[in-house]
């Protein structure tokens, strides 16, 4: 079976990798392109009309947008865009209850084994006895901060300890900050040059320091996965609206 997928925001580098990815694939059909230019909705439309799943990796405030036109087009959607706030992150759920998507903030393979590596690891390490903290860094390019996969690794270390990400996040620390509170977490945000992604989750305990880390060496790793993911995703759930994770795709 060669599933159909159309491409939003092709025109850019994430894009342009995505359309690469979908060509190498044997089981992948590129079935249209769409950036925003001309004719807006009419573009996008004919771009998805035939599509079996649609991949979205744009910017939030387009999101809505595409879902609609994919879900009119009777498309899955794939989404590996990050940085969306509390009203947008409804309207995708909300949309998950009439058409499947498959929602990630890293398709690559690695990142996705490591995010069970962190809860099994931070489950094990108590936070009275473990500081955790999540270094990430970024081409200088990226827009927003902490990264999408830096938010995903520290909800799974909330997960691993049965607590709130909203609670003990700690996103800064300048001046008289006061002695570490117990169970926080702290983000450490840098930014350069082309890097295409690195993330470091680090446990200090007394004596020790555990770090879990991933490079990503080649921006080509993340649309290989949403690839996978999009073929699995019409497989597997063409008709069973929900939203769905790489944790399905890779049945962790």
């Amino acid at each position: 079976m060669t599933v159909k997928i159309a491409i939003a925001g092709a025109a850019g580098r994430m894009g342009q990798q995505l359309i690469a990815a979908t060509q190498a694939r044997a089981a992948a059909q590129l079935s249209g392109t769409f950036d925003r230019s001309g004719d807006y909705e009419t573009d996008m439309a004919a771009a998805f009309s035939g599509a079996d799943v649609v991949i979205d990796f744009t910017l939030p405030a387009a999101t809505s947008d595409i879902m609609a036109a994919a879900r009119t087009a009777g498309a899955a959607y794939v989404l590996g865009t990050t940085g969306h706030d509390p009203d947008q992150r409804q309207g995708i759920e909300r949309a998950a209850q009439t058409m499947p998507i498959l929602w990630a903030a890293n398709f690559s393979l690695g990142v996705n084994v490591l995010l069970g590596l962190v809860a099994q690891a931070a489950k094990a390490l108590p936070a009275d006895s473990f500081d955790l903290d999540i270094l990430e860094l970024h081409h200088n390019r990226k827009v927003d901060a902490p990264s999408g996969t830096a938010l995903a690794l520290g909800h799974a270390a909330t997960k691993g300890r049965s607590q709130s990400l909203d609670q003990v996040a700690t996103y800064a620390r300048q001046g008289e900050t006061g002695a570490r509170a117990v169970g926080e977490i702290g983000f450490a945000t840098l930014r350069g040059g082309d890097n295409p992604g690195e993330h470091t989750v680090m446990l200090v305990g007394e004596g020790e320091r555990i770090e879990l880390s991933h490079r990503a060496l080649d921006r080509s790793i993340f649309a290989k996965g949403a690839i996978t993911a999009a073929i699995w995703l019409h497989e597997n759930r063409k008709d069973q609206p929900g939203l769905y994770s790489m944790s399905d795709v890779l049945g962790l």
